[in-house]
């Protein structure tokens, strides 16, 4: 036989190798006949080792033993993205009509001030409540699934204190009321078409509908637009913040509607707050450049008359 031959080695099983071969047999491969060689050489065979099968490696885990995997890695991202990057927010009252409708969700960008962006005149931004705004108007009570869904940020955050607003005037603005309007910021009127129908930009009525501030450095002056049902900035200059809002208490801009379905819409900026001339800087600008442009002519004029 031939394994008996290959063990036996010698040139007795030179001679009989090709002899003994069949004729009908498959050749072996490169690596059979150098194990043969092998074998031959030193007097005793190998045996062969047996292929792998291809895709081999561990066995692939059940589905159940990696479902809590995924169920973590899922809870992970979802409280990342909470934490710096979005996060939802159900709105409770009539303040922003008819912008936004109670039970409306939107989405709060949470990203943008990590990067030192600040918010800006038109925005719709939430904040934490400066100075006791909400008053003893109680929060709402979620169940334990409802607290848990909006620790990660897969519901809107149940419990805070947070209200949200429109941003009218930023840090140096001058904004004023007076009459029912417009609303003024740095002299320029302001166009409302998103103002609840039937309301007037500015309310007569003596408990703060009529006025005119100048934004402190790190705050901004918000108003709700159903100005006739929004106790803002405008309803508590006598707290301790004077009705601004510190930058520092702003969770985010508002960008989208998330929910209802129905509803689903982005939050942009209104025309009005980017017309020419509405910023402080550029309300100042031509003072500046008019004193710049006369100091040298006085300067002239004196020297002519020396």
């Amino acid at each position: 036989m031939d394994g008996a031959a290959q063990a036996g080695g010698g040139p007795a099983a030179e001679a009989s190798g090709p002899a003994g071969t069949d004729a009908g047999a498959p050749e072996e491969d490169g690596a059979a006949g150098q194990q043969g060689a092998s074998g031959h050489r030193g007097g005793r065979g190998r045996r062969r080792r047996a292929p792998r099968e291809r895709g081999g490696g561990r066995p692939q885990r059940p589905l159940w033993k990696e479902l809590p995997v995924l169920v973590v890695v899922a809870l992970v991202l979802a409280l990342i993205v909470k934490t710096f990057l979005l996060q939802a927010f159900s709105i409770p009252s009539e303040s922003m009509q008819n912008t936004l409708q109670p039970g409306d969700r939107v989405l709060v960008d949470k990203l943008t001030p990590w990067f030192g962006s600040k918010p800006e005149r038109g925005d719709v931004v939430v904040f934490h409540d400066p100075a006791d705004w909400l008053g003893d108007e109680e929060a709402p009570h979620p169940n334990v699934i409802q607290k848990a869904l909006g620790f990660i940020g897969l519901m809107p955050a149940a419990g805070e204190r947070d209200l949200i607003k429109r941003v009218i005037g930023v840090a140096g603005d001058t904004v004023e009321c007076q009459g029912t309007g417009p609303v003024k910021v740095n002299g320029r009127p302001l166009d409302e078409p998103y103002l609840m129908p039937g309301n007037t930009p500015c309310t007569e009525d003596g408990q703060g509908g009529q006025f005119k501030v100048t934004v402190p450095k790190g705050t901004i002056w918000v108003m709700g637009d159903h100005r006739q049902n929004s106790l803002d900035s405008r309803y508590h200059q006598q707290d301790t913040t004077h009705g601004f809002v510190p930058v520092g208490n702003v969770v985010g801009r508002a960008v989208v509607v998330a929910w209802p379905l129905d509803r689903w819409s982005t939050l942009p900026v209104p025309h009005t707050f980017s017309q020419p001339g509405i910023s402080a800087a550029a309300a100042t600008a031509p003072t500046a450049v008019g004193v710049a442009g006369a100091v040298p002519l006085v300067l002239w004029r004196r020297r002519r008359k020396l």
